[in-house]
């Protein structure tokens, strides 16, 4: 899901993001639309197939009543339900195309622009020994995660770059971060403009959630990064 807007410049400006995929299990899609969310920070909805219909989940940002906005597209849908921060609705697949338009549309014309600027609330500050498949199986048992149940959030400082963190595919950063002989890898999404701060290669305090990285097959721990600002001077009393 996230290739397939990080690969489309039209769906990276738009407003909304509306998603489908004939492929995708009915049961994750609200998970998806929830992750796609800390992502691309915007109303989202996800859609599939589901026997003969499309059927679909959607998860909002704060502030945005989504399910006026699904209503306002009633007449493109066969069923829908929900509540502010959430719903779910039911379409014909011919009218797929038509209801991304008009969903885009109501919330070009009904949102505002500040809701789209996601507020960093961060819940504690941790050091990179701290990050554990443990600690990560804990966070896992908080799940699902969504406007009323928020990704944890987390702040390690002075950490330096490895030298090995790169932009890539031109908006991204590949973050390659080490905190006291420990190194973490991570992905910020549309951060290329924050790389100028690794390259000063000076101490940088690093705002991320936790997440699962996988690759040929092997699974760990990896760092989504969300903010990251070179980090405070020590003071004398703290450096002795």
């Amino acid at each position: 899901a996230l290739a397939l807007i990080g690969g489309d410049e039209t769906l990276l400006n738009r407003l909304s993001t509306v998603l489908y995929q004939p492929h995708w299990h009915k049961g994750v899609v609200g998970i998806v639309a929830s992750r796609l969310i800390e992502h691309y920070y915007r109303p989202t909805i996800v859609l599939t197939q589901s026997g003969d219909v499309v059927a679909g989940s959607a998860r909002s940002v704060t502030g945005f009543n989504v399910y006026e906005a699904i209503h306002q597209c009633r007449d493109l849908l066969l069923g829908y339900g929900g509540h502010f921060y959430a719903a779910g609705m039911t379409l014909p697949p011919e009218n797929v195309d038509a209801f991304m338009a008009r969903f885009e549309e109501v919330v070009k014309e009904s949102i505002h622009p500040d809701l789209l600027i996601p507020e960093i609330l961060i819940d504690i500050e941790l050091n990179f020994r701290d990050i554990t498949q443990s600690f990560f199986n804990i966070l896992a048992q908080m799940e699902p995660f969504g406007p009323d149940n928020l990704r944890p959030t987390f702040i390690t400082r002075n950490a330096m770059n490895t030298g090995y963190s790169r932009v890539v595919k031109e908006k991204h950063v590949r973050f390659s971060l080490r905190q006291d002989g420990i190194t973490f890898n991570g992905i910020g999404f549309g951060m290329a403009d924050k790389m100028h701060i690794l390259e000063q290669n000076k101490p940088v305090d690093v705002v991320y959630k936790i997440d699962i990285n996988e690759w040929n097959g092997e699974k760990s721990l990896q760092l989504r990064v969300v903010d990251v600002k070179l980090s405070a001077p020590l003071s004398p009393e703290t450096s002795a």
